[in-house]
């Protein structure tokens, strides 16, 4: 990692370090939760020795992308404060996501402020998707594929004697 990229991890870790929602991924990946909602902070590198902090929250997955709802979300991007709605065309998913400068100019109250943002903007918006035009929110896909996960398991595998 550059300098910059070093600057900016500390600077996230120590920001978010009280919180309960806050959980450090790897050295350049975060993750704090909203509601409902996930957000995902990387640490991005810039240049020879700069970085950025991009945050996204995927929000649903498999909705049906379709006119009206993108002219709603391009409206909508208009309005707000922070961030943008936007579309993983591969994935069939809609997100939310903000870049901010990071390195040594970064701000932890500019940081929070965005953190604070993207997450209410992700809590809120993924459940209106979902209503108006289908699809799944991400935390209703993590769950589904955790309880994939147990019910595969072979129930003679657990051991509740250690």
């Amino acid at each position: 990692m550059n300098p910059a990229e070093v600057a900016t991890a500390l600077m996230i870790e120590r920001t978010l370090q009280d919180s309960p929602a806050y959980r450090k991924v790897d050295d350049t990946l975060y993750v704090i939760k909203q509601g409902s909602a996930y957000v995902m902070i990387s640490v991005v590198p810039w240049g020879d020795n700069r970085a950025m902090v991009r945050c996204a929250a995927q929000l649903v997955k498999g909705a049906n992308i379709d006119g009206p709802l993108a002219k709603q979300l391009l409206e909508l991007n208009g309005h707000l404060r922070f961030g943008a709605f936007a579309m993983d065309a591969a994935e069939n998913t809609l997100l939310f996501t903000h870049t901010i400068l990071g390195g040594d100019t970064l701000d932890p109250e500019e940081l929070s402020a965005t953190l604070r943002d993207v997450a209410l903007i992700a809590d809120e918006y993924d459940d209106k998707l979902v209503k108006k035009y289908g699809g799944q929110r991400m935390i209703d896909l993590l769950e589904e594929a955790a309880m994939e996960r147990i019910m595969d398991k072979d129930p003679a595998s657990f051991n509740f004697d250690d």
